[in-house]
């Protein structure tokens, strides 16, 4: 006679219990994940070129005056590369940041020493013509549905025929820009920290809540990762990247009143150095903090550690080109992390399966 299984005979044995995890053991997680160098590479990076700095010009570089000078000189460069932030998160380019920058710099200098009106007045009239070239930007980017990179360096070139018109290709200079209290605007000072390092940190403030606390800053990561897939989800994409070409013109025209109160004159050329910089900052920001996104902390990282070599280059008294050396192979080697962070396990993984030997799951 067969003897009949019982009913517990039949159950599967119970899987085994995970360990539980203490809080000690999570907290040692969390904190060593937020220090791995995937996280806050840049960082170290930074740390190796302060070191860098301190050996080779030990007598100017380690000193408070330093850190001074790299945040009150990298303010502006960080305005404007805050302002690429927003339409990058949403895949879309702004080249005309630099013109936008340089056009609300001597619009400035023009209404306060030409046409004789006060700073406020001046600064608005520039502002309003900031905010015109973002509408333009964004009715040609979304409405005529011009390539982001093409329409806003054609849209570049316009301004720069507008600030050519104005100034001449000379600098607006007057006693009005050097007095206050439009000079107080980006000179007044506590402690030795100027205010445009506010502006950057307000800035910064307000696009990381934007992105990472509102349901508007998910949407433009999902329009910036798959617009399809998000309207698809309701996600009004258009009107979307119409509003971050808006903000990034306000922001770097913006930019551009601090720079021209920071140096007492309209610049037709004020934006043109910042353009690299910016994209460079926003790329390597891009590797921080919220790897393969945009994010402002990253990118105020990047800017300050960019700022950091270019100003130990300085004091270093290295060849002039050394600068742009510098910029140009950080914004190489952040462009090889951003591309590899996804694709290179995915090519390891590849390679590993195609070995001779390997074997696949239906081998067993």
């Amino acid at each position: 006679m067969t003897s009949i299984p019982t009913r517990a005979a039949e159950l599967p044995p119970s899987a085994p219990e995970r360990p539980a995890v203490s809080v000690p053991q999570r907290w040692r997680r969390r904190a060593t994940a937020a220090l791995s160098f995937r996280n806050i590479g840049a960082v170290y990076v930074w740390l190796v070129i302060v070191v860098l700095f301190s050996v080779w010009a030990p007598d100017t570089f380690p000193t408070t005056i330093t850190v001074k000078q790299v945040l009150n000189g990298n303010s502006v460069a960080g305005l404007v590369a805050l302002s690429v932030v927003p339409p990058l998160a949403a895949r879309v380019f702004d080249l005309s940041i630099a013109y936008t920058m340089s056009l609300t710099s001597v619009l400035t200098a023009y209404f306060m020493v030409s046409v004789g009106l006060g700073p406020g007045a001046a600064i608005a009239l520039a502002m309003t013509a900031a905010l015109l070239i973002g509408v333009v930007n964004g009715i040609v980017v979304v409405f005529l549905r011009v390539d982001s990179f093409i329409a806003t360096l054609a849209t570049g070139a316009l301004v720069q025929s507008l600030i050519t018109m104005v100034t001449n290709d000379s600098s607006i200079t007057g006693v009005q820009l050097l007095a206050k209290p439009f000079a107080s605007f980006a000179q007044l000072d506590v402690g030795g920290i100027t205010l445009p390092v506010l502006y950057l940190l307000l800035a910064a403030l307000a696009i990381w809540f934007l992105l990472e606390h509102t349901a508007t800053g998910r949407r433009l990561y999902a329009t910036g990762f798959n617009a399809d897939a998000a309207r698809l989800q309701g996600v009004r994409t258009d009107r979307l990247r119409f509003l971050t070409l808006v903000a990034s013109a306000l922001l770097s025209g913006f930019a551009g009143v601090v720079f021209a109160s920071s140096v007492g004159s309209g610049s037709p050329t004020a934006g043109t150095p910042y353009l690299l910089s910016a994209y460079a900052a926003a790329f390597v920001g891009a590797t921080q903090l919220r790897a393969g996104r945009f994010n402002a902390w990253g990118t105020v990282l990047a800017v300050l550690l960019l700022g950091t070599g270019i100003t130990g280059l300085g004091l270093a008294t290295s060849a002039q080109w050394a600068a742009s050396l510098f910029t140009g192979s950080v914004l190489i080697v952040a462009l090889v992390l951003t591309g590899g962070r996804i694709a290179l396990p995915t090519l390891l993984r590849r390679r590993a399966g195609t070995r001779p030997g390997a074997t696949t799951s239906k081998e067993t």
